[in-house]
């Protein structure tokens, strides 16, 4: 470790975004006597600054109240992959950004992203990209979803289209934007690497978690996957190679999808801490949060060994309220976001049901 390339506790941490992700990288810094400071566009309904030691308002191409925030920190991170690379490369001019601006740059473009893992010899499923009439008349990668290739998550900015009649219907309902056609999977699962990647270049891959989706959200996650070991063994060098090749400094998760016939392909990535990666909070000896804030630090990397056989439900809308069934549970841990009004699809938290009496083997690192 580089002692003049390490921040001790006592420093400030930045955060772009005020989200649940921000929450608990706020909670997890706290725990090992870091502060943080948040910036968002909206002082009201920051369930980051909730738990932080400050909170900059302002718009993300405001560049004097991004300067304010970077002055007032000593590196910054963000918790979410759709900040605008400009008020990144802002933030970079007066302050380390960590991962910095090349993840989000290819995070932020799905036809970008695409052809950066291909790149690297990470496998994907075939696509072509839709900007025009004419590319929708020369399609073949049918059937297959359609994606704008900027924004959208959670299964927003997306259509399952058939035919070319339907796929030039769901362009034109997406405003004739650029946008991405994926050929559909035959999947057998879905499953996600979390691999952080610290100053040295060090990196440390979670166990795989194996991943069930309803309605384009995430559901739950298991921890172990119990899948072949062949598999696990792809998905982690497919997750470590992500890292390396965006030269992250900080953690990348890489969905992915298992074939029937046992190939792994990635579905898309998100340089940050990732929904799929909240177990480890109950169930690992770092969690995710801690892991982001050593490897932004320059902390040597934590250990990714696991703790207890673990499943993790999202809490999504009124599921939230009942929360009172899983304090009186003692193998549920209760996580709730501090949100406002609990709308349809919003996450509003989630819970880990662990098992402790499960033997975790040791992680080859």
């Amino acid at each position: 470790m580089n002692a003049a390339r390490t921040l001790p506790p006592g420093s400030t941490i930045g955060i772009l975004g005020s989200g649940q992700l921000g929450r608990m990288t706020a909670l997890a810094a706290a725990r090992l006597g870091y502060r943080c400071i948040v910036y968002a566009p909206n002082a009201e309904g920051s369930i980051a600054a909730q738990v932080s030691a400050g909170h900059v308002q302002g718009a993300y191409d405001d560049t004097a109240a991004l300067a304010r925030f970077a002055g007032q920190v000593d590196v910054v991170t963000y918790e979410f992959e759709n900040v605008p690379e400009g008020a990144v490369v802002e933030c970079q001019k007066l302050k380390p950004v960590r991962p910095g601006v090349k993840p989000i740059h290819f995070a932020q473009h799905r036809l970008r992203e695409k052809d950066f893992l291909r790149k690297l010899g990470i496998g994907t499923a075939d696509y072509q990209p839709i900007r025009s009439d004419a590319d929708i008349a020369t399609a073949t990668t049918l059937p297959g979803v359609l994606k704008t290739c900027t924004e959208g998550y959670d299964g927003k900015g997306q259509a399952r289209v058939s035919t070319r009649a339907e796929l030039m219907a769901a362009w034109q309902k997406l405003g004739r934007r650029e946008c991405i056609l994926e050929a559909l999977v035959d999947f057998q699962c879905e499953i996600s690497a979390i691999v952080a990647r610290g100053l040295d270049g060090t990196t440390r891959c979670f166990p795989i978690g194996l991943n069930h989706h309803q309605g384009g959200i995430l559901r739950t996650t298991h921890v172990p996957s119990n899948l072949p070991a062949a598999i696990l063994a792809t998905a982690e060098r497919f997750g470590v190679e992500l890292a390396n090749g965006l030269e992250l400094v900080g953690l990348v998760a890489l969905e992915m999808f298992v074939t029937r016939d046992g190939r792994v392909l990635a579905n898309e990535m998100a340089p940050r801490p990732h929904n799929s990666g909240h177990w480890t909070i109950d169930a690992c000896v770092t969690s995710q949060f801690e892991q982001l804030v050593r490897a932004v630090c320059g902390l040597p990397l934590g250990s990714v060994d696991v703790l207890a056989a673990s499943r993790m439900e999202n809490l999504i809308g009124d599921e939230a309220k009942d929360w009172g069934r899983y304090l009186i549970d003692p193998t549920a841990r209760l996580h709730l976001y501090g949100k406002g009004e609990a709308r349809p699809g919003r996450k509003m938290g989630h819970v880990t049901f662990v098992t402790p009496t499960w033997a975790a083997p040791r992680s080859r690192i």
